[in-house]
């Protein structure tokens, strides 16, 4: 297919938009700048990104007299991207005035997804846990719950399952995904039962002291369990919008709250779900854990483990060390992948 021709004037419109970008850009670093050649900025000290509002951030000081406020902060362009869940450095500026953000400390884990180019990109930062949330209704799908893990393994960051809705099962339900659960829990996955509408002192227990994010298909309740650990969240959006001038949180991005009993949540529509298409073979293969002690022991090194004769992941499937169900996954997202 032919690339779609633009004519002059859109070519027009396209360089201006970009000239104006730049120039936005070299506006917002010449003020930081001028920020810090004037000796108008604090001392160095530690915050973390809780929030993106258009090109500015807001940052929550960590220590010193400032620890636990928040303040409007610009980033220096020779920093990369930041996501909510970074750990910076940064310099407050007077009352009223937007501080600066001087240095990227080191991430000790990181949540990304691809973009509609392929591109990855990184949507948060310092993740201690992920909360998969399924339901009754919608049916999980083993498989969906597959790709969820799979993205949970690249990533390097800790899963649990959680069962929403319980309250809410019929008896067949509770079977069936009592089963679904205790597959997931065999390969060493961590499970939970649990009602947002019931006894929820478990769900804080998952996430004491953690910075956690929840993923999950739309409507298994992920919502109402934001609201049990964070009952007041919509008034906590209200006070941070208008105590602290940051104007209004922009939901395409992650936001950070502090939970009352320690730890905290990162809750953003664009973190709940995965895509695991922009993965190669070797990265899905990675993704299912229980494959590991089998990859390299079959027959033929560029094995697919598909049909071929001697494959090690068959072997194991006969020999009751990997679930059919699993490996017929993998070759799914393969063929998938391929097709793509």
């Amino acid at each position: 297919m032919s690339q779609r021709r633009i004519s002059r004037q859109q070519s027009f419109r396209i360089d201006r938009i970009q000239a104006e970008r730049i120039a936005r850009a070299e506006k917002r670093e010449a003020k930081a700048d001028a920020l810090l050649a004037g000796g108008d900025l604090g001392a160095e000290q530690t915050g973390r990104v809780i929030a993106h509002y258009g090109v500015q951030l807001a940052i929550e000081a960590l220590e010193g007299e400032l620890a636990g406020q928040r303040f409007r902060c610009h980033r220096r362009s020779n920093i990369e991207a930041l996501v909510t869940g970074d750990r910076v450095i940064w310099q407050p500026a007077a009352e009223g005035q937007t501080g600066v953000i001087s240095a990227l400390l080191p991430r000790e884990s990181v949540l990304v997804r691809p973009d509609p180019y392929g591109k990855l990109k990184p949507v948060a930062a310092n993740i201690d846990r992920i909360l998969l949330v399924i339901a009754p209704e919608p049916t999980p799908s083993p498989e969906l719950i597959d790709r969820y893990l799979i993205a949970c393994e690249t990533t390097g960051i800790r899963p649990v399952i959680v069962l929403n809705k319980s309250d809410l099962m019929t008896p067949a339900q509770a079977a069936s995904l009592g089963a679904l659960l205790a597959s997931f829990a065999a390969l060493g996955y961590e499970t939970r039962t649990l009602s947002a509408h019931g006894d929820t002192g478990d769900l804080h227990a998952l996430v004491a002291g953690r910075a956690v994010v929840f993923v999950g298909q739309s409507g298994v309740g992920k919502s109402s369990l934001i609201n049990a650990l964070l009952p007041d969240v919509a008034q906590k959006v209200h006070e941070l919008s208008a105590n602290s001038k940051l104007g209004q949180h922009t939901t395409t991005t992650a936001c950070w709250f502090d939970l009352p009993g320690g730890g905290a949540l990162i809750d953003s529509p664009g973190i709940r779900e995965f895509g695991v298409w922009h993965m190669d073979r070797d990265q899905l293969l990675a993704g299912f854990i229980e494959f590991q002690p089998f990859l390299g022991q079959c027959r033929f090194r560029n094995c697919s483990h598909a049909h071929e004769p001697g494959c090690a992941l068959h072997l194991a499937v006969d020999e009751g060390h990997v679930q059919a169900r699993r490996l017929a996954s993998f070759q799914r997202l393969v063929t998938d992948m391929d097709n793509r």
